[in-house]
C-alpha cells in the first residue's frame, strides 16, 4: 500500500488528504454482456467509455461504443455524472494512468473495467485541481510505481484511494483549476478549428474526385456558364467535363484517365538518414486517428531501423488495429529538408507533381482507399498488415493538371492554418505542463501566474 506521505514537495502551509477522503465514488465498470457484439451500430441514448477515449486532459469521442438501455441498466452503478474524472487503471505504457474530465455532452454514459470513475466531493475539493494532480509528472511516476511489472499495467481501487493529494484552500484549488482549464480551452478551440478546416478539405476532395458533383451539376442543368454554385466559383466550373462516361470503375468524368496509385503517388520513397544520427521520431501512439496532427511533438532519437519521411508526406499505419482505427498523419512538423523517422509499420505516401501533397492525405483518409487497404491485409489473426506492393493495384480516375493544381491552391492554406494552430497548441501545452507541477505543489503562487498571463480580474 502507498505511503501516507506526499510524494512531491508541497507548500508548507498546505495540508494533505488521501484521495479516498475527498471523493464520493471511486470505481470501475465492466464489459457489457456479449462484449463488442452487443454494441449498437449508432447511438440511441447510452455510450460506453473505454480507455481509448481517455487522454491526459482531453476526452476523445472517436470509437465511443453505443449500448442499449437494457445493457446500461445493468451498469447503473458506474453511470457518469457531470464533473466526474476518468482514470485509466489498466493498459500499456501509453494508455495507462491517463486522466481527463468527462465532457457533459458525452453523458449518459457508463465506463468499462479499464476506466475508473473518480468523483470528487465539490464541498471538499475542486475536480479541476484533482485532475491537475492526476496529470502532473510526479503523480504519473507515483501511479506507475504501483505496477508489478510487465507490459500490462494495473492499479486497484485501494491504490487510488491511498493517493496523497496536496490540499490548498478551496479558493486556491479553484484558481489553479481555472488557469489550467483556460489553457486547455485554448488548445481545444484550436483542435476544433483544425478539425473543421480539415473536414472542409476532405469534403472538397470527396465532392470533386469521388462524387464528381460539379460534373453532375452540369449534367442535371443546375449550372450555366458564368454562374456560381455553393462551394465553387464560376471561373472554376470550366475545369470539369460536361458529362460522365462508363468505365471499368463505373461512371467517371469524361476525359479523366484511370491510373494506378504508383502513377501519381510514390509509396515509401527513399530517404537518407545515417545510422545513429539524431532525428525527429514519431511513435505509433502519437499517430492521430482523426485530423492530421500528431498527438505529441516528435522527439529526437538516434536512428536505428524505421520508416523515414519528410514534410509533405502522408503516413499511414499498415498494421491491425491501427489501420482500422484510422491512424494517419500529414507531415508538416519538420524543418525544411529535414528527415524524420518512425515505426516500420508506417506506409509513406508522397504525391508526384502536379498532384498536391494534400491530395495524398485526403486520399488516405477516403473510404474507398481505406477499404482497399484493409481488404489487402494479410497475416495471422491480430498481426495482419498491408503489404506495400498491394497498394499498387489501387486505381482511380485522375483529373487534368489544372484541376489538381486548383485543388491544391484551395486546400493548402487550410492545412497551413491547421499547422499554425497545432504549433500554437504545442506551445500552450508546453506552458501548461511547466506550470502544472509548480502550481499543484505551491512552488509558484496563483497570483503570480494570473499577473503574468493577464487572467487576474
Amino acid at each position: 500500500m502507498a505511503t501516507s506521505k506526499p510524494h512531491l514537495a508541497i507548500n508548507a502551509e498546505w495540508g494533505t488528504r488521501r484521495l479516498g477522503q475527498i471523493t464520493t465514488k471511486i470505481g470501475s465498470g465492466s464489459t457489457p454482456r456479449g462484449g463488442a457484439a452487443a454494441y449498437l451500430p449508432q447511438r440511441e441514448h447510452w455510450v460506453l467509455v473505454r480507455s481509448q477515449n481517455v487522454f491526459d486532459r482531453y476526452f476523445d469521442r472517436t470509437g465511443l461504443a453505443a449500448i442499449s438501455n437494457d445493457q446500461a441498466s445493468r451498469m447503473r452503478s458506474v453511470a457518469l455524472q457531470p464533473g466526474d474524472l476518468l482514470l485509466n487503471i489498466t493498459g500499456d505504457g501509453v494508455t495507462f494512468a491517463r486522466a481527463c474530465e468527462v465532457p457533459s455532452d458525452v453523458i449518459p454514459a457508463v465506463v468499462n473495467q479499464h476506466v475508473c470513475i473518480v468523483r470528487v466531493d465539490p464541498e471538499v475539493a475542486c475536480p479541476g485541481f484533482v485532475l491537475g494532480y492526476l496529470t502532473s509528472p510526479s503523480a504519473k511516476s507515483y501511479i506507475e510505481s504501483f505496477n508489478a511489472g510487465g507490459s500490462r499495467r494495473a492499479i486497484t481501487k485501494g491504490h487510488i484511494e491511498s493517493f496523497v493529494i496536496p490540499m490548498p484552500p478551496l479558493d486556491v484549488q479553484r484558481a489553479i483549476a481555472h488557469i489550467l482549464g483556460t489553457l486547455d480551452d485554448k488548445i481545444e478551440l484550436n483542435r476544433r478549428m483544425t478539425e473543421t478546416l480539415e473536414a472542409m478539405a476532405r469534403a472538397l476532395f470527396k465532392s470533386w474526385f469521388v462524387d464528381f458533383d460539379p460534373v453532375r451539376a452540369k449534367m442535371e442543368g443546375r449550372w450555366r456558364r458564368g454562374q456560381s454554385l455553393p462551394g465553387l466559383p464560376a471561373e472554376m466550373w470550366d475545369l470539369f467535363p460536361e458529362r460522365l462516361v462508363e468505365s471499368e470503375l463505373g461512371e467517371i468524368p469524361e476525359g479523366w484517365e484511370i491510373r494506378p496509385l504508383p502513377a501519381f503517388v510514390d509509396v515509401n520513397p527513399k530517404r537518407q538518414l545515417s545510422k545513429r544520427s539524431l532525428a525527429p521520431y514519431l511513435d505509433m501512439a502519437s499517430m492521430p486517428t482523426r485530423g492530421h496532427v500528431p498527438a505529441a511533438t516528435p522527439i529526437l532519437r538516434a536512428f536505428g531501423s524505421g520508416t523515414k519521411f519528410q514534410n509533405g508526406d502522408t503516413l499511414l499505419a499498415r498494421i491491425t488495429p491501427c489501420l482500422e482505427n484510422g491512424k494517419t498523419a500529414f507531415v508538416d512538423f519538420l524543418e525544411a529538408d529535414q528527415v524524420g523517422w518512425g515505426s516500420t509499420e508506417y506506409i509513406v505516401l508522397r504525391s508526384r507533381a502536379p498532384v498536391p501533397p494534400e491530395f495524398s492525405y485526403c486520399l488516405a483518409r477516403s473510404e474507398a482507399f481505406r477499404d482497399f487497404a484493409i481488404q489487402s491485409m494479410t497475416g495471422s489473426s491480430g498481426r495482419q498488415r498491408v503489404a506495400t506492393d498491394s497498394l499498387d493495384h489501387f486505381r482511380m480516375p485522375l483529373p487534368t493538371r489544372e484541376t489538381l493544381m486548383t485543388f491544391g491552391s484551395i486546400v493548402n492554406p487550410m492545412f497551413t492554418a491547421c499547422s499554425k494552430r497545432a504549433d500554437e497548441s504545442r506551445t500552450l501545452a508546453g506552458i501548461r505542463d511547466v506550470l502544472l507541477p509548480k502550481l499543484i505543489s505551491g512552488a509558484i503562487r496563483v497570483q503570480d501566474v494570473e499577473l503574468a498571463t493577464g487572467q487576474q480580474e
